[in-house]
This record gives structure tokens, sequence and C-alpha cells, in this order.
């Protein structure tokens, strides 16, 4: 699997763009311009690697609100890992109006600024947010899959965001994002076959540090290994709605579900509701 440090990738590009080095108590209240070439690569690929998107502030505050998170986890929460696993895995989902550190997040960091440069929308909504902990041995692996086919939305302008968050004063990497470089959407077989032939895939990743961040096209597959070593594995993802996006109900239980929106949303209809709010626009941009 190519994989690159993400400091000295493309990612790059966006912490020098600030004058900055990553992990740095910089201000990011005003989203920078997004590196074209990042954009490309986001529109080509799938997926992209911003390295020093976050400061140490930012990383804090989602540390503090993924622990007040699992003290507390919502009904919503579900253990993901099989009975027989020495390790658990849990996940949790649309806590940002519970959890005051992801509001604080989500509403203040850049996080929806670049989302919305590199899906190149001039609005962007946010969708929900998903955490997800792996304990320390862990078995189960998080399987390829795309995204977007468990949500309630169709569209081509989205974005996930995705970010490993362990503490800011461990230097350590941590496991390597991947994703298939071959496009949004553009699924051919079953995704098993991905791992039985690796090499016939375009699969990229990346060793974050807190502070940087995965951007990635909801289409696009990706996949997790299991926890080794003695650290948990807490991933907090945020998702991104562009302009041409509406709600399109499902026959079967999305992941997450939302009681009762079809009965205030039609189906095609733009995702204007609270639960929805808008977070930049492109007139925000400097």
């Amino acid at each position: 699997m190519p994989s690159s440090d993400c400091s000295r990738a493309r990612g790059l590009h966006f912490a020098a763009s600030l004058g900055v080095e990553s992990g740095l108590d910089h201000d990011l209240s005003v989203t920078a311009p997004v590196d074209p070439d990042l954009i490309e690569g986001f529109r080509r690929d799938g997926a992209v690697c911003l390295c020093g998107a976050f400061s140490r502030a930012d990383v804090a505050l989602v540390e503090r609100g993924i622990e007040r998170n699992l003290a507390s986890p919502s009904a919503r929460a579900i253990v993901a890992s099989r009975p027989t696993d020495p390790g658990r895995f849990v996940e949790d989902f649309c806590n940002w109006q519970s959890v005051p550190e992801y509001e604080e997040f989500i509403r203040q960091s850049p996080a929806a600024g670049l989302a919305g440069e590199l899906m190149g929308a001039t609005r962007v909504r946010f969708f929900h947010d998903h955490l997800l902990v792996k304990e320390p041995g862990t078995q189960q692996r998080t399987p390829w899959h795309q995204d977007q086919p468990y949500y309630n939305v169709e569209g081509t302008q989205t974005c996930s965001l995705g970010c490993r968050w362990i503490p800011s004063t461990a230097r350590r990497r941590s496991s390597s994002w991947r994703a298939r470089t071959s496009g949004p959407g553009s699924c051919r077989g079953p995704s098993s076959k991905i791992d039985a032939d690796r090499d016939a895939f375009g699969i990229v990743g990346w060793a974050l540090e807190p502070g940087d961040a995965v951007f990635f096209h909801m289409l696009t597959l990706h996949a997790a290994g299991g926890v080794t070593g003695n650290r948990r594995r807490r991933a907090f993802s945020l998702r991104f709605l562009g302009d041409d996006v509406v709600h399109a109900p499902r026959p079967w239980k999305t992941s997450p579900d939302f009681p009762g929106l079809a009965d205030q949303l039609p189906a095609g209809a733009p995702m204007d509701h609270p639960l929805f709010p808008v977070l930049w626009e492109a007139a925000d941009r400097p």
C-alpha cells in the first residue's frame, strides 16, 4: 500500500500557506485557501490529507469532548465488535448538541470551510458527527465500505473528515488511513476482492499525527484494521454536505437514522433543517 507522512506530502501545502508547523496553536478561525493540488486530488482520488489542519487547542478540545461522550454515551451508541473480541469497538453518533466541546469545534474550527473548498461548494451544511473508539487488542476490522449508502442523502458534493485523536504530547504515529483512489463512486465488484489483490487497486494511506486530517468523499471506499499495542484508537469524524445534496429517505435503516425526518423533509428536498445547520459560505473565505 503506497503511504506517506502527511507532513511531507500534499498536506504540507496547507500548513505552509499559513506559515506554521503542524500542531501549533495557530489561529484558523478564518479558512485559508486550500492548495489547488489538494482540491484536484480530492476530486480525482476521493481523499486527501491536510497536515496541521487543526491546532493543539482544537485537538485538546475534541479530546475533552470524546471523554465526555464516552462517559455518557447516547442511546445511539453501539458496540461494533464481537463478544469474543479481546478488545472493544464502540461507535456513537449525532452528539454535537449534547457535547459542548463537539459543537464548539464544529462551529469554530476551519473544518467546514476546508470541506467547502475541497468540494467546490458555495454553502456547507453539517450532517452529523461520528465517534469510533477501538480499545487495545481489538481484532475487529472495519471492512472496505462507502459511507453514502448508509445515509439518507444523495448528491455529489459530500465530504467526510476523519482524524485520529491521541494525546497531543505523544508524537507517535497513529494507524494509517486507507482509501481506494479510483475516484468517488467507482466501486467495481465486491470490496472483499480488494484485500485479495491489493496491488490491483490504487490504495493510499497516511500516518497521522494529532491535528492532521483526511478529507474524503462519501463514496470513496475506505477501511481500517484492528488495534495492536496498548493505546486506544480514537477517531472522530464529521460529515458535511454541499450545494446539491438532497434528502433521500431509504427503505432500509440508515446509520445514523433520523426518526421522523421524512415527515418534515420530502424526498428530493434540500437539507434545510435545524439538525443540519449551515456552517460556511463561500463569502466567508478571505
